[in-house]
């Protein structure tokens, strides 16, 4: 299995919805800090949804709620696999979850393009982006000039591909003389191993799942961040509606999420160990790898997890702006609510 593919806003076709779960909370002991609920006695629902499956990049929202921090916060968090940013935000959209991660490419694209309205970054899991290309040593690529004239395993729409021709742009490359061979994301890793492509689509934190496909085999990765250096990652989104009805329980979300989110980038082998207890198809020790490669994005330059910054914000616009992926008239405040974001 590979790691996840963000799938663009230009996704057609939205599987099952997911449903509202809602999870039992457990009992607190006399020491346990007293629920900041609504107000009427019991915990707030909240519908969580992951940005693709269950990965190790996952593993935060599961540690935040088994070491107890959505409950401390007065919640009570269903936690779903994601299926990418294009059908996670038709999920918020729909009303069908109370909170997604997308990426923030994806979210761009999809406001700037009217495909969406009314959705709104609260946090950035990731203060760069993860999305890149990758390959393996011996495959003749080490920089991104050597892209040219090979052929890239990437599914159709992936937020990856999307962004290729930004990537060029700045880095260099002549785009028209790179091929994408349209690869369903579980074969990504087989494909690249027996060289039936030179390189894929992939997240910088895939290393160890993609090392792994190719027998040991090391990989080379051509991070997307080194050049579009202002784009955010993972974003986690509300309802603008929400934003403005329950402005509070934003805040604790947040608040809890970001305190999973820095527990697991400090203690990458206990989060492992965590997925993997709630999650029987991960391994703890792949996970644990992952979250140690993420740790550098989730820091950032930033000394706030989770911040979003309003100049960084126009600035990450401009540079797809500019490479013609969205609208010029896209402003700051039409896709964040600054308001809501992690401040130190």
């Amino acid at each position: 299995m590979t790691t996840l593919t963000r799938r663009s806003a230009l996704v057609a076709a939205l599987g099952a919805g997911i449903a509202a779960a809602t999870a039992a909370c457990s009992d607190s002991s006399s020491d346990d800090p007293a629920p900041q609920s609504s107000g009427n006695g019991s915990s707030d629902k909240v519908n969580y949804v992951t940005s693709f499956g269950t990965f190790g990049r996952e593993a935060y929202a599961y540690v935040a709620k088994k070491k107890g921090f959505f409950t401390e916060a007065g919640l009570d968090v269903s936690i779903k696999p994601g299926n990418g940013s294009g059908d996670n935000i038709k999920l918020l959209a729909g009303g069908q979850a109370d909170f997604v991660v997308v990426d923030f490419a994806a979210l761009a694209i999809a406001v700037g393009k009217g495909q969406a309205s009314g959705l709104v970054g609260i946090s950035a899991v990731l203060q760069r982006s993860l999305a890149g290309v990758m390959t393996l040593e011996g495959y003749g690529i080490s920089a991104p000039k050597d892209l040219e004239g090979k052929k890239i395993g990437d599914p159709s729409g992936s937020i990856i591909g999307t962004l290729f021709p930004t990537y060029a742009k700045l880095a260099g490359v002549d785009a028209s003389k790179v091929q994408f061979v349209n690869l369903p994301a579980p074969n990504l890793p087989a494909a690249l191993a027996s060289k039936s492509v030179d390189a894929i689509g992939q997240f910088i934190v895939g290393k160890p799942t993609i090392e792994a496909a190719a027998g040991g085999k090391p990989t080379v990765s051509l991070s997307y961040s080194d050049f579009l250096t202002d784009l955010y990652g993972n974003t986690v989104l509300a309802t603008e509606k929400m934003t403005k009805d329950k402005p509070d329980l934003i805040k604790r979300f947040n608040g809890a999420l970001m305190k999973g989110l820095k527990y697991a980038i400090d203690n990458p082998d206990e989060a492992g160990q965590i997925l993997a207890g709630e999650v029987p198809t991960a391994k703890a020790a792949t996970a644990a790898a992952e979250l140690k490669i993420m740790a550098s994005f989730v820091r950032g330059s930033s000394s706030v997890i989770g911040a979003l910054e309003q100049d960084r914000v126009a600035r990450a616009l401009a540079i797809l702006s500019g490479s013609g992926t969205i609208p010029t008239t896209l402003k700051p405040e039409q896709i964040v609510a600054f308001d809501m974001t992690p401040k130190a």
